[in-house]
Formats: C-alpha cells, structure tokens, sequence
C-alpha cells in the first residue's frame, strides 16, 4: 500500500504543478491557493516516500 501511496502521490505532482502553472500564467490568488495547494502535496508525498523507505528490506552486504 505504501508503493500504491507513493506512485498516486507523484501523479498528483504532476497534475497540479500543470495546474498551477497554468494558473500562473493567468496570475491572481487562486495561482497562489495553487502553489499553496502543491506544497502540500509534494510534503505528503514527502511522508510516503520516506514511510516507502522505511518498509523496504535493507540490502544484505
């Protein structure tokens, strides 16, 4: 589940920095509330990419 987590996490990147730099280009405070709105989707993906990492098995050496 934490892999499903951190691949849907990346899509959502994806969609709203597209949306946020369409919103920019049109400028006013909803191309800010967008940016706003991408931080915290990067930050949550963030948290499942290190959850992700911590459920790994170590590699033996």
């Amino acid at each position: 589940m934490a892999l499903r987590h951190v691949v849907e996490g990346e899509r959502r990147v994806v969609r709203r920095r597209a949306l946020a730099a369409r919103l920019a280009r049109s400028g006013g405070e909803t191309a800010t509330l967008a940016e706003a709105l991408l931080a915290d989707v990067q930050a949550t993906l963030e948290v499942h990419r290190a959850r992700l990492a911590r459920l790994m098995p170590k590699p033996q050496g």
